[in-house]
C-alpha cells in the first residue's frame, strides 16, 4: 500500500536517501565520498525545501502487512509532468530484508492504477547498470530501454 510520507518520517528517508545516492554518485563519477555525500545532500534540499509537503514531489511509504504488523518496507518517489501526462519515477527502494517478496511490484502496480486514474500515460525513471535486480524488476511489468546515460572522465 502506497500512502504519503509524514514529516515525521522524512529524516529517515534522508537519512538513506543520502547515503545511497552519495554511494551511486561516488561510483557513476568518480567522485570522493565527502563530494558526494555534499552532492547529494544539496539535490535533497533542492528537491525538498520544505520536506514532504515540497510543492511538485510526491514522496510516498511503501506499506506492507509483515508478521501480522503493518510496516514501511519502502519508499517511492517521483514527480508528474501534466503538460505531457508523465510521470518520472526518481527514487524506489525497498528495504534489504524485505526484497524478492513482491512489494516491488506490487508497489508499482498501485501507483500505476493511481497514476493511471489521474490521467498520466506514461511512467518514466532511470536505473543504475549495475543494479540488475531493479532492471529485471522494471523489465517484468513492462518496461523498455529508451535509452543510455554514458560518461567519460578525462584526466
Amino acid at each position: 500500500m502506497l500512502r504519503k510520507m509524514r514529516q515525521e518520517e522524512f529524516l529517515s528517508y534522508r537519512d538513506y536517501f543520502i547515503a545511497d545516492y552519495s554511494q551511486e554518485i561516488s561510483l557513476n563519477y568518480s567522485r570522493t565520498m565527502a563530494d558526494s555525500v555534499s552532492i547529494a545532500e544539496q539535490d535533497l534540499l533542492r528537491s525538498f525545501p520544505d520536506g514532504v509537503e515540497s510543492k511538485g514531489q510526491e514522496l510516498v511509504c511503501i506499506e506492507a502487512k509483515v508478521a501480522g504488523q503493518i510496516i514501511v518496507v519502502g519508499y517511492l518517489w517521483y514527480t508528474i509532468n501534466i503538460e505531457d501526462q508523465t510521470a518520472f519515477i526518481c527514487d524506489f527502494y525497498i528495504t534489504e530484508p524485505h526484497r524478492s517478496k513482491q512489494f516491488g511490484r506490487h508497489a508499482m502496480s498501485e501507483l500505476e492504477e493511481q497514476l493511471k486514474n489521474n490521467g498520466i500515460h506514461q511512467i518514466k525513471l532511470r536505473v543504475a547498470y549495475y543494479n540488475k535486480r531493479a532492471f529485471a524488476l522494471y523489465e517484468k511489468i513492462g518496461f523498455v530501454v529508451t535509452g543510455y546515460n554514458m560518461s567519460k572522465n578525462i584526466v
